[in-house]
């Protein structure tokens, strides 16, 4: 909750792969289908910068087949890649493991905010 307060109140920027949306709204038709429209225009009110550059197809695709992991996972770590100051905050601990020796990667439950 603490990571949306930062993105919320723009202390956080988010910056994204293409099929971000698609995949929160995936989620929260399973999860909270009753909240789901709600929360969605709410998502789609953050501001955010959306990356589909040919760079970040290619690091991902690198990531992918270097670490045997999905592309739309890679994708996440490839933009955080190939934008300047940027990290994936992550709770996927299997991607971690796999790829925390490219940098610019941290699990969530150590991640804090910079006060």
């Amino acid at each position: 909750m603490r990571l949306l307060t930062e993105i919320d109140e723009a202390r956080i920027q988010l910056a994204q792969p293409p099929h971000f949306i698609a995949e929160v709204v995936t989620v929260l038709a399973r999860e909270k289908p009753d909240e789901a429209h709600d929360d969605l225009l709410d998502l789609l009110n953050i501001e955010s910068r959306t990356d589909n550059t040919p760079s970040i197809y290619v690091t991902a695709l690198d990531l992918s087949v270097r670490y045997r992991h999905h592309i739309f996972d890679t994708l996440y770590h490839a933009v955080a890649l190939n934008t300047p100051g940027a990290t994936l905050i992550t709770a996927d601990l299997r991607y971690y493991n796999k790829a925390r020796g490219e940098g610019q990667i941290i699990l969530l439950a150590d991640w804090s905010p910079a006060s």
